[in-house]
């Protein structure tokens, strides 16, 4: 499932290729029929992105909104747009670009309360405006809770738009073992994760991956082999099972944690 990063970036690309543009509104595959027919020719005034969620604004107060889930792909493309297979959800085209959207788990026209409504059951959202991102609530609900931080960062009610690589990566940049109760995060190591999530997350809008390593832990500068994943980015421990860390040269270990893979170097992330 792509992380919050990923869908910010989406709103950046969608509002790049149609913000002010009254594009061709379709639904190929016939799904959002209805729905496209009542959008298409009206002008995309706005996108948006929380957490995991992506808007896009119609008029004053259309919103579609999408949630990508495990299998939702977006596919940007110059115009002329091809011939649409019958798996496309929604294409949006106009005379320089198209986008196609196949798999998603939610893409509904809704009004302007329903969006709120979703707004109000997410966590604060890293990679939102400062006064929409209050990291304090996420921590008042971390602070009393007894489950894991490794599960609460992966609770969108709690913190909106961390992912696995994310949770897994900020817990071992702090050296927080991830079974560490939440009521156990003191608020210094809370801010610290906060602000290093802001940072690592804006970073990974910029540059479409997800890269978590220091400067000093590079291939290059380490002398050692850049990873090959299809994930891409650099990192300490997602995916990195049985290998050395890159710090103390301990085995990364990996379990299941609310039926996630979670990631960690027990060595460097102690009790």
């Amino acid at each position: 499932m792509p992380e919050g990063h990923t869908i910010h970036r989406l709103a950046q690309d969608y509002a790049a290729a149609f913000l002010g543009t009254t594009p061709h509104v379709t639904s190929p595959q016939g799904k959002f029929s209805d729905a496209a027919e009542l959008l298409t020719g009206s002008e995309l005034t706005r996108t948006e992105a929380h957490g995991k969620h992506l808007f896009l604004g119609f008029r004053a107060a259309d919103w579609i909104h999408i949630h990508l889930g495990l299998f939702g792909k977006v596919n940007f493309g110059d115009a002329p747009a091809p011939p649409p297979t019958d798996t496309v959800r929604l294409r949006l085209a106009n005379s320089t670009a198209y986008v196609d959207l196949r798999g998603p788990t939610t893409c509904a026209l809704i009004t302007p309360t329903e969006k709120q409504a979703i707004h109000d059951r997410l966590g604060p959202d890293p990679l939102r405006a400062d006064d929409d991102a209050d990291p304090h609530l996420a921590y008042r609900r971390i602070s009393r809770s007894r489950t894991t931080i490794a599960a609460l960062l992966m609770d969108q009610k709690v913190i909106a738009g961390v992912g696995n690589v994310y949770r897994a990566e900020v817990l071992f940049r702090h050296r927080i073992d991830p079974y560490r109760a939440g009521k156990d995060i003191t608020p210094a190591q809370w801010d610290a994760i906060w602000t290093d999530l802001v940072e690592l997350m804006r970073e990974g809008v910029r540059n479409n991956r997800i890269d978590t390593v220091r400067p000093e832990h590079t291939p290059e500068a380490m002398g050692r082999p850049p990873r090959v994943d299809d994930h891409g980015g650099e990192v300490y421990v997602y995916r990195r099972a049985n290998l050395p860390c890159h710090i103390c040269g301990g085995e990364i270990r990996t379990a299941d944690l609310a039926a996630r893979n979670l990631f960690w170097c027990p060595d460097c992330q102690t009790p």
